[in-house]
């Protein structure tokens, strides 16, 4: 192995632990809030240890929104990444007659603020009478298409499809090429834009609230709630903490999957 190779496996290696810092030292204060019982200023470490908070966030209702937000975010995901799947290769199959206003069309709640939409469309949906719950993920679906498009899009671009008119030539159906050679190797992309639908839906909290009506408590719903009061520091931390190690292992799941793919 020449040098300039160690050296770029060191680099990597390097960028690697550094982004693992990056994700990791926020988390240590929230790790720290959430086992304190007591932590007073100026003393550094909590001066009692306990599990006062997890008992406050659970008495809170802290594991019936996290289902909930869990619910919401994969029918998010289930949702809008079919839906991204057709528009990428849609937009990359030179078929379409006018791909970029398509594109813009389809990114334009990217553009427009979440507020003034979900407000607007609130009343809408009131008038028709569609349910609150069917609603939400309605709205969310659309916020999440532009974040799955971009990613299926470069994905299909990139994409070799060679592979599959040769699977066609060997005598495999329209679906078992689907199946057995498309799907296996956009893989990675499709993990990756389920997961950023996830996050739409997992996260969201204007559309939830405007939507919901309050009635509807998510996780990020509760946690703001919990932070607007003063001196539940543990219980604001364990419940954040439940908003964010879910993704991140999400998150490590999708770049195992990506790991896969390249080997």
């Amino acid at each position: 192995m020449s040098g300039a190779e160690l050296a770029a496996r060191a680099g990597s290696r390097v960028g690697r632990a550094a982004l693992a810092v990056w994700l990791v030292l926020p988390l240590v204060p929230l790790l720290l809030w959430a086992a304190a019982d007591r932590w007073s200023a100026p003393a550094l470490l909590p001066q009692a240890w306990g599990t006062s908070g997890l008992a406050e966030a659970r008495a809170q209702g802290g594991g019936a929104a996290a289902a909930r937000s869990a619910v919401l975010g994969t029918a998010v995901a289930v949702l809008a990444t079919p839906l991204g799947a057709l528009a990428g290769r849609a937009l990359t199959s030179g078929a379409l007659p006018a791909p970029g206003a398509a594109l813009a069309v389809l990114l334009s709640p990217l553009v427009l603020p979440p507020f003034a939409v979900a407000l607007g469309l609130d009343v809408l949906l009131l008038r028709l009478r569609v349910p609150a719950e069917a609603g939400l993920v309605l709205l969310l679906t659309v916020a999440a298409i532009p974040y799955t498009t971009i990613v299926l899009r470069a994905a299909f671009a990139a994409h070799d499809r060679r592979f599959e008119e040769e699977a066609r030539l060997l005598g495999a159906s329209r679906w078992r090429v689907v199946r057995t050679v498309q799907l296996p190797l956009l893989a990675p992309a499709f993990a990756g834009a389920a997961f950023l639908a996830f996050l739409v839906g997992w996260s969201d909290y204007v559309v939830t609230l405007l939507v919901g009506g309050g009635r509807l408590v998510t996780l990020p719903l509760l946690v703001g709630a919990a932070a607007s009061a003063t001196g539940n520091d543990a219980q604001v931390a364990v419940l954040a903490l439940s908003a964010v190690l879910p993704p991140v292992v999400l998150l490590a799941v999708v770049g195992s999957i990506g790991r896969r793919a390249r080997r």
